[in-house]
Order: C-alpha cells, then structure tokens, then sequence
C-alpha cells in the first residue's frame, strides 16, 4: 500500500489495468483451451494457431505438458489430486496472462468436465473458449508418438486417459474441430477463423 498524506491507496489502484494493455497491443486477452486425447493433435493445432496469429500481429503463449510439467508443475505426479492441481496452476497463469492482454492456448487433457469447470471458473467464463479436439482414439494410438499408448496397454502406465482411465468429451464446447482425414491445416485455419473474431471483438 501506499499512502499520499492521510489516504491509503491499494497497490490495484496503482496498476495499469487490462484495458490499457488491451488497447496497447490492440487485442483482446482469452484462454483457447484445448481439450482431447494424448495424440490428438492438440499441441500441433496450436503450434499452427500461434504462427497463424502471430502473422497477423497478436501476441500469443502456448502452454503445453512440456513447457508447464518441466517448470512450474514439476513437483506435481499424476494422482487426481495432482491433477487438479496441475490444472488449477494453469488456470492460474493463464488468467495472469489473459489480464495483461495476452491469447494463452492451453493444451491438455483435461480429461473430465470438472476439472474443464475449474479451469473456467478461475479464467472467468467471458475469456475461456473450450476447444474440442475430437479425434479418434484408434487415430491417436496409432500416432503414438511417445509410445505411451503402447504402455498403457500393457499396463505399464496406470490410469491413462482412454485406456485405463475415462475422457469425458464436452457437451457443447465452444467449437469442435474434427481431425479425422483432415489436414493440420485445414484444423488450423478452422480454429483461427472461429477465434480471430473474439481476439478483435
């Protein structure tokens, strides 16, 4: 706090708000959080969605498993507490960055409606945009990049996500991209078009 003679004013009062920062890059601030299976071309999406924006001038953070489990989550396992929390720290930082004017694309399971819900009531339902990306999950497996799918399958992963452990695909999500022979591209450009008018709103 600081005080100019008798009054106190709080450190917020002080602060250049969101809209300055908006106005500043000429943008607005949202979460696109991106839901589906490992292997689901998330994270391909919204490397593709990141360069698609920043030609156009927006500022975006992509936030993925690699960049947040090595860094501000690396103490966190897998139980389903940890889980939540993992999500809860993402919501968390997502919404710091959202309140300086920035689009943060979130890339993770999120394999339940709740933790989904948690994430959306920390960021604030008028700048969360739930993105489903809907593939099949033979697609996925035969992806398998990481080779995770085939140690789930023989049990040396426990409670995986599709094998051993349920995904909860969104209701209404605010747009579900279906990969399923389609090119990345294609995903891509149907992604931008649909976020590009609420980034410029």
């Amino acid at each position: 706090m600081s005080g100019k003679g008798n009054h106190i004013f709080p450190v917020s009062d002080r602060l250049l708000q969101r809209s300055d920062k908006e106005s500043l890059l000429n943008q607005k601030g949202l979460v696109v959080w991106m839901t589906g299976l490992s292997g689901s071309g998330k994270s391909t999406i919204a490397i593709g969605l990141e360069k698609r924006l920043h030609q156009d001038g927006i500022l975006v953070k992509v936030l993925d498993g690699d960049n947040v489990r090595t860094g501000i989550n690396n103490n966190l396992g897998f139980s389903e507490s940890d889980r939540k929390e993992n999500i809860r720290r993402i919501a968390e930082v997502s919404k710091l960055f959202v309140d300086c004017g920035i689009v943060c694309i979130n890339c993770f399971v999120s394999p339940t409606k709740e933790i989904r819900q948690q994430a959306k009531d920390i960021i604030g339902g008028t700048d969360f945009y739930e993105v489903f990306i809907n593939t099949p999950l033979e697609i996925c497996e035969q992806r398998d990049v990481k080779g995770l799918y085939k140690k789930a399958r023989a049990g040396e992963i426990a409670d995986f996500t599709g094998i051993s452990s349920p995904f909860e695909p969104p209701v209404i999500a605010d747009i579900e991209i279906q990969t399923k022979g389609k090119p990345v591209e294609k995903s891509v450009e149907e992604l931008y078009q649909f976020i590009i008018k609420k980034i410029k709103s």
